[in-house]
């Protein structure tokens, strides 16, 4: 049940943010039925974080919906908010992978992340973890362990991750450097393959969100070296950082975030943001997002553009060390 205060406070916060709107913008914003694309199907955790964030954001417009745009690894939904309407009606909530890192992965993309979005505010984030499996001796227990094991057996060194071009695909080129040994990436289609390759003894390790491997390491099946956030993950707190483990370049989280057309009016933006920021202090959103093992997250437009453009430089670099040719 929703306190009297905290209701006061969320109600206080939601007039501030709206109260910037002229009187027509008002009026546009709550009267319209309001699209938030998703760039994945139904289901998945960018789905789950957008419908979360759906219930608890109503008072922007008069209705609110999830439009599943999936394809082309999130880009087909980021096409579709730059031909989208700029009267604040359409918005995404998108992974930063398409933001920060696909510029660098792809020679070409439909749309360019800092001239055609408006950032609103980020929503959430989740940390990666890198875990070994029954290919991989039982005395290896830390990822120092690990890196004498790789090694030592070259022909076997490897790691899965959700494919190629992700996060996990350039941690792990950039731990193979770090550490001095050589490390084959392997790419599936999604997470949740790779993982059942690693207990399956087909390859030796993963780089993955730490939601799809937490059971198996809870159960032990796997065993968590690091983890790639700045502290340490409260669901496995016994798992050290990358950063303690000696790797601090291998630092790094996945943000999501939601966007609008650029040419929206800042108005508009100002009022969603100040609605999402006090949405994401909500029980409900706070319980939804560890039921992912995500952390809420929050920020304003302006800090939000910083994030995105030290995080674009930031992984161009590191794209551009692991030697990968962009795709065409």
């Amino acid at each position: 049940m929703i306190s009297r205060r905290r209701f006061v406070t969320a109600s206080a916060s939601l007039a501030c943010a709206l109260a910037g709107l002229a009187p027509q913008a008002r009026a546009q914003v709550i009267a319209r039925t309001a699209r938030m694309l998703v760039g994945f199907p139904a289901g998945g955790s960018a789905d789950v974080v957008a419908r979360l964030l759906v219930d608890q954001i109503k008072a922007y417009a008069s209705s609110m919906i999830v439009d599943n745009r999936p394809g082309a690894g999130g880009r087909t939904a980021l096409d579709a908010l730059k031909a989208g309407a700029s009267d604040g009606s359409v918005l995404v909530l998108t992974p930063g992978d398409q933001i920060t890192l696909f510029p660098h992965v792809y020679k070409e993309l439909g749309y360019d992340p800092i001239r055609d979005f408006a950032p609103v505010t980020t929503v959430c984030t989740v940390q990666f973890l890198l875990t070994i499996g029954p290919m991989v001796p039982v005395q290896v227990r830390t990822l120092a362990d690990f890196v004498e094991w790789c090694r030592a057996n070259p022909k076997l060194a490897a790691y899965g991750t959700p494919g190629t071009g992700s996060r996990p695909h350039f941690l792990g080129a950039a731990l193979a450097r770090a550490g001095g040994f050589e490390f084959v990436h392997v790419p599936y289609k999604g997470g949740a393959p790779a993982i059942q390759d690693v207990l399956g003894g087909q390859i030796p390790a993963a780089i993955n969100v730490i939601s799809n491997a937490l059971p198996h390491v809870q159960s032990g099946s796997l065993r968590a070296l690091a983890t790639t956030a700045p502290q340490r993950s409260s669901l496995l707190p016994q798992v050290p950082t990358m950063r303690e483990a000696g790797y601090p370049a291998l630092e790094a989280v996945e943000w999501f975030g939601v966007f609008v057309p650029a040419a929206t009016s800042p108005e508009f933006v100002t009022a969603l943001n100040g609605i999402i920021r006090v949405a994401l202090k909500s029980d409900a959103i706070i319980s939804g997002l560890a039921k992912q093992s995500f952390d809420p997250a929050g920020s304003s437009p302006d800090d939000f553009t910083q994030l995105i453009r030290s995080d674009t430089d930031r992984w161009g670099e590191i794209v551009k060390s692991s030697g990968f040719k962009p795709i065409d």
